[in-house]
């Protein structure tokens, strides 16, 4: 059962000039002042307050002046690829001219800076190898690295563990000692910030080539992998994502963001912030789920239109493939929850495993059956050593993290390696341990997480007046973000008459509703729904969650309500 409440907010916020409901929307974010509005560059938190930055500079030094080699290693998700191709954009603006990257196959070498992969990156002769969306809990790789002579510049963002790697330095705003106080900083701002550093250092030497590179263009990279890596979006990181918005919506942005958007059929000038979780993210993250994320890295680093787009047409294709994959993975894990006879019965913790479940995938399908059943989730899949590779996401009041390391120090033999967030991690388990482990989290689910949590909970920003179905709303709503992790999009509630309900493409519910105590009727859809429960003919009124939307058809805006939940009331 799902339980609707409001956000709570201050009436007595005034900001002038600003529509009474999104006065409303803001307040419940935390805003409180005009200020926290004005999303320009000059609000942004300096890089001299990163630990580290100035030694990750002298590094990188040598790289721009002398031209050294530098290897960057990245990751093979959205946030991976970004930092990647942002570090080698910004070297190449700021005058280097030896860059080359090396991103892990997941399925041959997992996530990281390993041993194995640093064997493969040692014959490549770097003179520096630079981690990026990685490298916090490489420890053993970077000894290798520079056991044979090459230093290791570490930037990531992920939680440290009970000790730090010995690298030549690390910039990441959650090692401990670090004053950055944007924590939520995903990989690709670290290195966006690193860039500004090294920027500020060669203009002090005078060797900043003429005329002067603007990092500002890098932002569109900063704003995807912001978006789409979901970390909270906190003053900065809503900064960054704007100014990167305003930068594609000026026709600014590099060649393989404008391809994916239009693979994805968004316009440019229209785009916003979920766009890059909806639409380009999914598109990106196909390659380094299925095959190699340096085709998704090779198109963020094109300035090719024509290369843009046919790496692009690939990647979408690769999307298709990937959702084919998911939906059957879904089916089969639906399949198993369905033995338990009620949610009352299900293990507070689940671990779910088939044998032939896709590694790449196994993410996403921990996302999608933690939405159906909220509750943390670990999906597995097996890789060819035998080992079994685990995705983990958690609700709010469970840290996974930290669960993990729990059940580690229970039994310490069960695991090979875990790391990541509060709300999502991975681990590699030793496949005989399963049920053992399987049992281990439950207990500890269960020790952290009460009934009332695993209720799941809607909030909304309460109902909107027959006046406040505008368009004029409406609109002010999609440009009044960036909304996204932390700073929800606005959601509504009310009840409504259900005129028309008719099932359109096979699972999405399309529906006609009459607000109560008017006789407007507007247009609502209702995506992915499950058809053994809509339509119901014989509801006539009910309680919806909704968005609310702007619909284009035809050159025609008209308003929608997007549902994100509806309560059929008999």
């Amino acid at each position: 059962m799902v339980q609707i409440s409001q956000r709570p907010f201050s009436a007595g916020l005034q900001l002038p000039g600003v529509h009474p409901v999104l006065q409303r929307v803001y307040s419940a974010r935390g805003i409180a002042e005009a200020s926290q509005l004005e999303l320009n560059l000059q609000g942004l938190l300096p890089f001299s307050l990163l630990k580290g930055i100035t030694a990750a500079v002298e590094l990188l030094l040598p790289v721009v002046t002398q031209q050294k080699r530098l290897l960057v290693v990245g990751d093979f998700d959205v946030d991976g690829a970004s930092s990647t191709a942002l570090a080698i954009r910004a070297l190449r603006l700021l005058g280097a001219r030896h860059l080359d990257y090396l991103v892990p196959n997941r399925f041959d070498f997992g996530y990281g800076l390993s041993p194995e992969l640093v064997q493969v990156a040692l014959p490549m002769k770097p003179d520096l190898i630079m981690t990026v969306d990685n490298g916090i809990a490489s420890h053993e790789g970077i000894q290798v690295a520079q056991a044979a002579g090459v230093p290791v510049l570490v930037t990531d963002h992920h939680l440290a563990g009970a000790t730090l790697p010995e690298a030549a330095a690390i910039v990441n705003p959650n090692q401990p000692g670090c004053e950055f106080p944007s924590k939520a900083a995903c990989g690709c701002t670290v290195v966006f910030y690193l860039m500004l550093a090294l920027r500020a250092r060669l203009a002090e030497l005078g060797q900043l080539p003429q005329p002067a590179p603007n990092m500002a263009q890098l932002l569109d990279l900063v704003a995807l992998a912001t978006v789409a890596d979901v970390v909270p979006l906190d003053y900065n990181n809503r900064i960054l994502v704007e100014q990167g918005l305003r930068r594609i919506r000026a026709g600014h942005a590099s060649a393989g963001i404008l391809a994916l958007l239009q693979v994805a059929g968004r316009e440019p000038s229209r785009i916003i912030a979920a766009d890059f979780g909806f639409a380009i993210g999914p598109r990106l993250n196909a390659a380094g789920r299925l095959d190699d994320m340096s085709l998704g890295i090779e198109c963020l680093l094109s300035d090719d239109a024509g290369r843009a787009s046919q790496l692009a047409q690939t990647l979408d294709e690769m999307n298709r493939d990937r959702r084919e994959i998911e939906q059957g993975m879904q089916a089969e894990a639906l399949q198993y929850l369905s033995r338990f006879e009620a949610d009352d019965n299900l293990p507070t913790g689940l671990c779910l495993f088939q044998p032939d479940w896709h590694q790449g995938v196994i993410g996403i399908l921990a996302s999608r059956i933690k939405e159906k059943v909220h509750r943390p989730v670990i999906a597995l899949a097996a890789d060819e050593q035998g080992m079994l590779k685990g995705s983990a996401r958690s609700i709010p009041g469970l840290h996974m993290r930290d669960a993990l390391d729990e059940v580690d120090k229970r039994a310490p033999h069960l695991m090979k390696k875990f790391g990541g967030h509060a709300m999502a991690a991975g681990l590699t388990l030793h496949a005989e341990g399963l049920a053992e482990f399987s049992r281990l989290f439950d207990e500890v689910c269960r020790r952290h997480l009460s009934e009332a949590q695993l209720q799941q909970r809607i909030e909304t920003d309460g109902e909107l007046s027959p006046a406040e179905f505008s368009l004029e709303l409406a609109q002010l709503l999609r440009w009044g973000g960036p909304w996204g992790q932390a700073f929800p999009e606005p959601l509504f509630s009310g009840d409504f008459r259900l005129v028309q309900q008719r099932i359109v493409g096979e699972r999405h519910l399309k529906l006609v509703l009459q607000p109560k105590g008017s006789d407007l009727a507007l247009d609502a859809i209702w995506f992915n729904i499950d058809p053994k429960v809509w339509p119901q003919p014989q509801a006539e009124w009910a309680h919806c969650v909704f968005q609310l939307d702007v619909n284009e058809f035809r050159g025609r805006q008209s308003v929608q309500l997007l549902v994100r939940n509806l309560v059929a009331q008999m």
